[in-house]
């Protein structure tokens, strides 16, 4: 894996779990402002919404960088419109790029011909 795939994999995982905070916390505004007085769902909302649109770019570049097949790049963007898929989208980047990496050093030190 060279280091803007890696780049793209960190930028992806690093804004997937604000993302899927700031979907449940708009969730509890939307309940909080049809039950109370309290209204935080336009600023909740914006906010949710910058992050959502910086996963939907990461997430594309990450696809181009990564070569993802088809699948797993409709896997990651449905994880994205989850309440808490953002999660789950984090651990399975994580790994992902804990795999790159041995593989990489690996092939650095010879025990694989991959």
């Amino acid at each position: 894996m060279d280091l803007k795939t890696a780049t793209a994999l960190r930028r992806i995982r690093l804004v997937s779990a604000p993302e899927a905070i700031s979907f449940l916390l708009l969730l509890v505004c939307s309940v909080l402002k049809r039950t109370t007085d309290f209204n935080a769902v336009p600023a909740m909302g914006m906010i949710h919404g910058v992050l959502f649109v910086l996963y939907v770019i990461f997430w594309a570049d990450a696809w181009n960088r990564a070569k993802w097949p088809l699948k797993t790049a409709a896997l990651y963007f449905v994880l994205s419109v989850l309440p808490t898929g953002g999660f789950f989208a984090e651990r399975k980047l994580k790994h992902e790029a804990e795999s790159a990496v041995i593989a990489s050093r690996a092939r650095q030190e010879g025990i694989v011909n991959a």
